[in-house]
């Protein structure tokens, strides 16, 4: 028979197992979530994801959120981004993204040599990127591939950042941040930045377009981020292309109405969408 002494130590043995559980369940979360946040524009930007310096920007479902971007600094908390006006943006144009997945890198097929642009046609106005196909084939084969699929057409930029790092990022047709083409590709062009400092970081200055990732070698997929204000991360993203002066002016724009989050790392405020994406060559 059981007593009193013997039952009260058990049910005190089972809370207490119950409140271990509890903690592992958190610490998991908690690993999760700051791996997410870590991976920023880890991209931001991988398994199919950028974030707030060097490592929350990721891309690919496969990678899982943490992946999407463990290797960028976060953000400030104490950086509040609320609005500071209305929309700045048009409504998006009817359609939705497509879902269409590839279980491989596409083959080579652009010239090296040549100049390409990929023209972001968004809700906000139109953002013209200069291809560094010479430094970065891989990615820009990848980018004329699926913009020549409609692959970004219809789909959202789901990140901003507005504090340690300044980025949107884009490419998720889930608009999740967990999206991908469902292939990787290299990274390429890391040294083209400089060397690393103290912090581990070098700056991608305002301008740069670079591939997010999962905060691992070789993960990046479609998401990408746009840098709009010097930011200092990781050398580990590659740098693939530059934004026009006037895509600046359109980010600038999309970041002064602020992210939903207060925090410096969310969701744009601005309703930017990519309407269309093209990949021409000159």
């Amino acid at each position: 028979m059981v007593t009193k002494d013997q039952r009260r130590r058990q049910l005190a043995r089972e809370k207490f197992e119950r409140q271990q559980e509890r903690r592992v369940e958190q610490r998991r979360k908690s690993r999760t979530r700051n791996s997410a946040i870590a991976a920023v524009l880890a991209v931001v930007v991988i398994g199919g994801g950028i974030a707030a310096a060097a490592g929350a920007f990721s891309s690919d479902k496969k990678k899982t959120d943490a992946s999407n971007n463990p290797a960028s600094p976060s953000a400030s908390a104490s950086a509040s981004a609320k609005p500071k006006g209305p929309d700045p943006c048009a409504k998006p144009a009817a359609g939705s993204p497509g879902s269409e997945q590839w279980k491989k890198e596409p083959a080579q097929t652009i010239d090296k040599s040549a100049k390409y642009t990929f023209t972001l046609q968004t809700t906000c106005g139109a953002i013209p990127i200069a291809l560094d196909a010479a430094k970065a084939p891989e990615t820009v084969n990848s980018f004329n591939f699926l913009a020549g699929k409609g692959f970004f057409d219809h789909t959202k930029c789901h990140r901003l950042t507005t504090a340690g790092i300044y980025v949107l990022q884009c490419g998720d047709p889930t608009g999740q941040g967990n999206g991908g083409p469902g292939y990787t590709i290299a990274d390429e062009n890391l040294t083209s930045l400089g060397k690393a400092g103290a912090q581990g970081t070098v700056t991608y200055p305002a301008g740069t377009v670079a591939m997010a990732n999962t905060g691992q070698p070789h993960t990046g997929g479609s998401q990408f981020f746009l840098v709009y204000k010097d930011s200092p991360l990781a050398p580990s993203y590659t740098p693939f292309g530059t934004i026009s002066p006037d895509g600046l002016k359109v980010l600038t724009k999309i970041a002064g109405a602020g992210e939903s989050s207060g925090q410096g790392d969310g969701a744009p405020n601005a309703t930017v969408v990519i309407n269309k994406a093209t990949v021409s060559k000159s």
